[in-house]
């Protein structure tokens, strides 16, 4: 295995949702760095999911169980209740079929972890309100017509999916770009408006 590497703080906090010796998939892992985490500090049988052939070559050069792979197309072969756990970080925004994704995580694993930004915080609709222009932010940081970002959604987007769909939040919490808990957590509505990032927790009724 590789040298341990400096975690994005959001990863923390989904790390910390993972119950030591599950089995883990990370869709759009990228370098490996959580699955990583995950194997030296809670003995998880962890292993990834990347769309990049280029990161997937340097995650599995450092011994990194990470796979070649397409999560809006792929999941369906994983078998039902493959894992324990199955995360989607910073990605949901950019899958074809998020609510197919979604559901194919919870046929193959008890519990989906996702994070993504949210779209809702106050400085997005500031500027949006200022310049009737797409927002630019670190998160939000490509022109529209090059962003991989195709289906951008607030917290209380996700909110009305899970309930829509019948998924349970067993745990949430907004968080700021670096990964920081924000106060908001018992609000729906403050933490739409002042969360950057939305990270939750779900398994199926």
């Amino acid at each position: 295995m590789s040298p341990p590497k400096k975690m994005r703080v959001d990863l923390a906090l989904i790390a910390g949702m993972v119950a030591p010796g599950s089995r883990v998939l990370d869709i759009g892992c990228s370098d490996g760095t959580l699955i990583d985490h995950l194997f030296r500090t809670k003995q998880c049988d962890a292993r990834g999911l990347e769309i990049e052939m280029e990161t997937v070559t340097l995650a599995v050069t450092h011994g990194l169980p990470v796979m070649q792979g397409d999560a809006d197309t792929d999941l369906i072969t994983y078998p039902d209740h493959a894992f324990d756990y199955v995360i989607l970080s910073r990605t949901l925004q950019a899958v074809e079929k998020p609510r197919e994704v979604l559901r194919q995580m919870l046929r193959i694993s008890t519990h989906a972890i996702i994070s993504f930004p949210n779209f809702g915080h106050w400085t997005l609709r500031l500027q949006l309100l200022l310049t009737g222009r797409m927002p630019m932010t670190q998160t939000w940081g490509r022109m529209w017509y090059e962003t991989p970002n195709i289906h951008p959604c607030t917290i209380r987007d996700f909110f009305a999916l899970c309930e829509q769909d019948g998924y349970i939040v067993e745990e949430w919490l907004a968080a700021d770009e670096e990964g920081a808990r924000t106060p908001w957590r018992r609000s729906r509505a403050l933490a739409n408006l002042f969360g950057e990032q939305g990270l939750f927790l779900l398994r199926k009724a």
